[in-house]
């Protein structure tokens, strides 16, 4: 079977992401940084501690600091709650998918995340916990059991960045317009379900949700040009040094780690 990858949000998708976190902290310290075989727990009715869990990771990856931590791979250890993350005011990347967690307060500190992954788990509610994370790009909710398209689309309004999400597989989907909603109203997102946002989506989007605006830019559109206002998005001074992406590490095999 052969899958084509279009971009690294796609390719992030596939890929076995452990070997693409140890590959990235082993620039860092490239002795400690090797899994040599499953966390104990892992994928098992057994399951660690969010705390222990974290532990793990950490002597894994070998970060000096809390300050050195970009990236945590928390997936598929059975886990039930997690502690506050916010002795890692600097993490970027997390992977929490494939859990049993319900509650996200632990993330109410994370400023800087840009990629959260958040699916197969047991999320009812994002209960204002995700609406401060306005640098996320890639955001992954599906397979959970959110029920109310209204609230969970306010809740993500805040994040002028968010280019990819995935809410499929959750009650709030079965919505007979629930994927126009998420276009009108998160009209950053560029990739929704996996499944890219067409010019005739948005256009359809608009005509449902803002009929009086269609029409004004329709007649724009056949009238006279108009002057576009200038958009200056604010970030955080926090999140302003940029990280290093999580390098590919060359021989590594696709998989299902994060998108099942």
């Amino acid at each position: 079977m052969v899958i084509k990858i279009a971009t690294w949000q796609q390719l992030l998708a596939h890929v076995d992401v452990i070997n693409i976190l140890c590959s990235f902290t082993a620039q860092l310290n490239p002795r400690h940084c090797r899994s040599s075989g499953p966390t104990p727990g892992a994928g098992t009715g057994e399951g660690l501690s969010g705390t222990k869990a974290i532990e793990n990771q950490l002597k894994i990856c070998g970060y000096k600091s809390n300050m050195d931590v970009v990236a945590l791979y928390l997936a598929r250890q059975g886990l039930r709650s997690i502690p506050s993350l916010s002795q890692f005011p600097r993490l970027r990347y997390l992977w929490i998918n494939n859990n049993k967690i319900q509650d996200l307060t632990f993330l109410v500190k994370n400023y800087c995340l840009t990629e959260l992954y958040l699916n197969n788990n047991e999320l009812t509610d994002t209960a204002g916990a995700l609406k401060h994370l306005r640098s996320l790009q890639i955001l992954f909710l599906h397979n959970n059991e959110l029920k109310k398209l209204g609230k969970t689309v306010k809740e993500l309004k805040g994040m002028i960045s968010l280019q990819t999400l995935n809410l499929f597989q959750n009650p709030l989907a079965y919505d007979p317009d629930y994927r126009l909603y998420v276009i009108y109203f998160l009209p950053s997102v560029q990739l929704l379900d996996r499944k890219s946002v067409t010019q005739r989506e948005r256009e359809s989007a608009l005509h449902l949700y803002n009929p009086k605006r269609a029409w004004v830019m329709q007649s724009i559109a056949f009238g006279k040009r108009v002057d576009t206002s200038l958009v200056t998005t604010v970030r955080s001074s926090r999140c302003t040094q940029p990280a290093r992406r999580p390098i590919m590490p060359s021989g590594c095999e696709f998989g299902n780690n994060t998108n099942k």
